[in-house]
């Protein structure tokens, strides 16, 4: 690449006309398309590209690499010039950028394609462009935009006898309110998809019908759904419907997480983000790392809950429900144990990569369901903060929201934090039931059910509301465990009114003073780290063992939400923490 960027541009086109015409018949075996399709763009050739472009797309997005596959067809998009060619290549580029995951991109194509379907007068493209769009509406939070896209695709459907295209459109619009967390016009569109799915013989179209309903039903809470739903996803695997496996992993995943039915997280979490990477799934393969991020919040896990939100805010590429959910994640685990940047979580900046050509794209608002989160999230750090206006702010519009939605648990959690700073209203119908009995003042049921469930944090806060002594001693231990640092506070400044004494208070001032919250040992580990010394080499320095050094790496690695030693060495350095050693 270096060689070729010193040539000059004559000499460059010349070389690769010269690169087409050998490797477009090959001695041996058929002609690479994406290397025919590289040098012809590379060549200005355009009748090539066109030629090969679509082809090695098509071929790139059958076995999984849909980046790719949006990258050649954007490659044949630039040099089309015909409007129903160009419409139908972009079309493309936006189905395989949508799968991969880059909302934005996708969605400018598919406007465009749109625009050109548009002046050409077909109508079933159009509606097809339409339905795609609309989705990519919701993943960009424009919710309103998105429910009347499907609604135009399917009024422009139902002008031509119905088919396959209608079907698909009415699922397309039960996913989008299923998304936009509106349960019943999400079922309803997807009954109707299901009885013409079974009219004409579609399979994956009824499946993904089936996917949408019983998704609905499963986070509602109902058991009937879930079986549904685990039956289906089962079904869509074996079938190879690929994105409605995904979008089925993601369903059950979620109301997993909403119900804090951990086995069943353990279940389809980890199978489900392997199955959407095999397949470069990165719209579904996303959020389900983000509500793996989120399960390890409420399991007590923190610093795996801010690793896994590091890692999408790290891979995203689209600034959208994924990366809100996990900015939630985020700025709970640093609110909690008192560290900084809370903020800086929360802050939605537009990426460098969504800068283009001086012109800044507008950064995508989330969707409903990450809406709800990042209300609870708001909700809880203003309750740490002893803001109770804070606390009704973020969570006037989201209650109403998850109530419309019947999110049992989410309703639950927005009405305990209103009931923590004080706030007197009647407890939403079908709140989930921890919750509601913290609200009527039951914190020892409470409390039992947060153990079973397994939530320490939840536990230890029910033990926090008893009016003796011992409890308030036990939840503030508790607290001290998980690094709680904020609510154990509270509790703390709660126990000496009462007068008692002789509290912890808290970690040393040595770990309190750097932003990581590495102890002495930590940073002198970390200093060793950074001059490229091994464990052993470590544990022979230090006169400890291997295996303690180990630990303290593990710890570092946690704590700095870092993968290698090397990007412990560069997080270290930008937060200055290499000149405390």
């Amino acid at each position: 690449m270096a060689l070729e960027a010193s040539l000059p541009a004559n000499r460059r086109v010349a070389l690769h006309r010269q690169a087409l015409a050998l490797l477009a018949k090959p001695q041996r075996g058929a002609p690479d398309l994406a290397r025919l399709a590289h040098h012809a763009e590379a060549a200005a050739d355009a009748r090539a590209v066109l030629k090969y472009a679509p082809p090695a797309a098509a071929r790139a997005a059958s076995v999984g690499a849909h980046r790719e596959g949006a990258a050649l067809y954007a490659s044949a998009v630039r040099f089309a010039d015909e409007v129903s060619v160009r419409a139908g290549l972009l079309d493309s580029e936006a189905r395989e950028a949508y799968l991969a995951g880059d909302f934005v991109e996708a969605a400018e194509a598919c406007a465009e394609a749109l625009a050109g379907h548009r002046e050409a007068g077909a109508v079933r493209e159009e509606a097809g462009s339409l339905r795609l769009h609309s989705r990519l509406m919701l993943s960009l939070g424009r919710d309103q935009d998105a429910i009347a896209g499907g609604k135009q695709a399917i009024t422009l459907l139902e002008t031509l006898p119905p088919d396959r295209d209608l079907a698909v459109a009415y699922v397309s619009l039960s996913e989008i309110a299923a998304m936009a967390e509106d349960p019943e016009p999400a079922i309803a569109w997807g009954q109707r998809a299901l009885e013409l799915a079974h009219k004409s013989d579609d399979r994956e179209t009824a499946t993904h019908a089936e996917v949408c309903i019983g998704g609905v039903e499963a986070q509602r809470g109902a058991r009937a759904g879930v079986a549904k739903l685990e039956r289906t996803l089962e079904g869509a695997i074996e079938a190879g419907f690929e994105a409605v496996a995904a979008n089925a992993f993601e369903f059950r995943v979620s109301a997993a997480v909403r119900s804090r039915d951990f086995a069943a997280v353990d279940r389809y979490l980890t199978r489900g983000v392997d199955y959407c990477s095999d397949r470069d799934l990165g719209t579904w393969r996303q959020p389900l790392v983000a509500l793996g991020a989120r399960a390890d919040l409420d399991r007590g896990r923190w610093s795996d809950a801010a690793a896994g939100a590091a890692r999408v805010l790290r891979t995203a590429r689209t600034q959208a429900s994924a990366p809100a959910l996990a900015r939630s994640v985020l700025a709970l685990v640093r609110a909690r144990r008192g560290d900084p940047g809370v903020e800086d979580a929360l802050d939605f900046r537009v990426p460098a990569d969504e800068v283009d050509a001086g012109r800044t794209r507008q950064v995508p608002a989330p969707p409903p369901t990450s809406k709800m989160y990042l209300a609870i999230a708001h909700a809880e750090i203003a309750w740490l903060r002893r803001d109770p206006v804070g606390v009704r702010e973020a969570t006037d519009e989201a209650l109403a929201l998850a109530v419309r939605a019947g999110a049992a648990w989410i309703v639950g959690e927005l009405a305990y934090w209103r009931w923590r700073t004080g706030i007197v209203e009647e407890v939403p119908a079908g709140a989930a039931e921890p919750y509601v009995l913290s609200i009527r003042g039951e914190w020892r049921r409470a409390a039992d059910c947060w153990t079973d469930l397994g939530c320490p944090y939840e536990s230890a806060l029910a033990f926090a509301d008893a009016g003796d002594d011992e409890r308030l001693r036990r939840a503030f231990d508790e607290l001290q465990q998980l690094g709680a640092r904020a609510a154990a506070a509270i509790v703390a400044r709660g126990l000496r009114e009462r007068g008692v004494r002789g509290l912890p208070r808290g970690p040393r001032r040595s770990t309190e003073q750097n932003p990581a919250g590495l102890t002495r040992r930590e940073l002198e580990v970390l200093s060793l780290v950074a001059q490229g010394l091994r464990n052993a080499q470590i544990a022979e320095q230090l006169v400890v063992s291997e295996k303690t050094i180990d630990h303290h790496v593990s710890a570092i690695l946690r704590k700095l939400n870092t993968r290698t030693r090397g990007e412990a060495t560069a997080e270290a350095a930008r937060l200055g923490l290499l000149a405390r050693t």
